[in-house]
């Protein structure tokens, strides 16, 4: 288990049996691997480098797939890495993860590791206890900026890093769950608050901190993502759906009707794709433009979808509640920065014990579009 090992080519080209769609089964080792959250492309900008994590030494670790070579190179050693916290840079120069309750950086090309914060230097600014490990959890489009959320409950925090000075702020401090970068503007932070009051934003040096939807009684709001050239948060309200709100006006709009789940937009803003689940009726594209959103399958994952309080009601009526819902059983599609794949997760319900990464090509009418925008 070390560093900068190189594995041959584990690539093999199959297609969907029902829609025809060429598909690539990116990893074959037989554990589980892990692509970066839905709302966080798994390439770098220049696509070179396709990042994932991988339990084939025995604890997750950073890997990408060299799209030259096809060759697949360990880039980290450790036995404390979260494995859905990576977030390759867009310059293709680093990958931001979360390791033993801090926010980390690996060099692609050194394979140096470089700590930035941790929760114990958070706590001690803020001159509070703070248990649970940090996590990377959004870059800002131009790499300047990175927010990462500390901490549990009311005694959550967002800071945020300047990668170049590798300076930080504490920039809110209450409940907080993700967040992410406006992917248009580095200056908005979208983050969601508790499950009763979910959606909000604030400036990235803390001011303005807003609601951004009023969630109706018993309605289920999850699963936020931005919609690129929109200034559009979307989010789903389960299983009805999704709908977007204006970061800045808060106007409301229906997307689409279908149960979409994790929905991601294209580099453009012109296409979106989500998993779907309970039932399950494979990756949907759709145009979230229009207001009607029609659904076309593009594939179907057959990945085994975990997670049993997704099948009823909103479940949070009184709290938190026990779940188990690994997230290597979700598919959680995200676009490549060119528009032409979508990458998904799928355990090809071997229910836990493995998973693998595949990339999916759209239909050429998709992608061809996306290469003109």
């Amino acid at each position: 288990m070390h560093k900068g090992k190189r594995y041959p080519s584990e690539s093999r080209i199959t297609y969907d049996e029902k829609t025809g769609a060429r598909v690539r089964q990116v990893t074959s080792a037989p554990v589980i691997h892990q692509h970066p959250y839905y709302y966080t492309s798994a390439y770098d900008g220049a696509m070179r480098r396709l990042a994932f994590t991988s339990s084939r030494t025995g604890a997750p670790q950073i890997f990408v797939e060299d799209q030259c070579t096809g060759e697949l190179i360990q880039l980290t050693a450790r036995d404390d890495l979260q494995s859905g916290s990576l977030l390759p840079s867009r310059d293709g120069r680093f990958i931001y993860f979360s390791a033993n309750g801090a926010g980390w950086r690996i060099n692609t090309e050194t394979y140096e590791e470089e700590r930035l914060v941790g929760v114990d230097d958070v706590a001690s600014r803020l001159h509070a206890t703070m248990a649970m490990s940090g996590g990377a959890t959004g870059l800002s489009g131009d790499d300047r900026w990175l927010a990462l959320a500390f901490g549990a409950g009311t005694d959550a925090a967002i800071i945020v890093l300047d990668t170049v000075s590798r300076e930080w702020e504490v920039v809110l401090q209450g409940p907080i769950g993700h967040c992410q970068f406006c992917h248009d503007d580095p200056t908005v932070i979208w983050y969601g608050k508790s499950l009763q009051d979910r959606i909000w934003a604030v400036n990235r040096d803390g001011t303005q901190n807003r609601r951004l939807y009023h969630r109706q009684p018993d309605e289920w709001v999850t699963h936020e993502s931005w919609l690129n050239c929109s200034r559009e948060v979307v989010f789903a309200v389960w299983p009805y759906g999704l709908r977007a709100v204006h970061v800045d006006t808060l106007a409301v709009r229906q997307l689409t009707s279908f149960n979409a789940w994790h929905a991601s937009s294209n580099r453009t803003g012109t296409l979106m794709v989500s998993d779907t689940a309970y039932p399950d009726i494979g990756l949907q594209l759709f145009d979230p433009r229009d207001g009607v959103g029609k659904p076309t399958t593009l594939c179907y994952p057959a990945a085994s979808c975990l997670g049993e309080h997704w099948k009823g009601a909103f479940p949070y009526k009184h709290g938190p509640i026990p779940i188990y819902a690994p997230a290597h059983t979700h598919p959680h599609p995200s676009f490549s920065p060119d528009g032409r794949f979508v990458v998904y997760t799928s355990d090809r319900e071997k229910l836990v014990v493995e998973s693998q990464i595949y990339e999916v090509e759209l239909p050429e009418q998709y992608w061809r579009m996306e290469a003109k925008a």
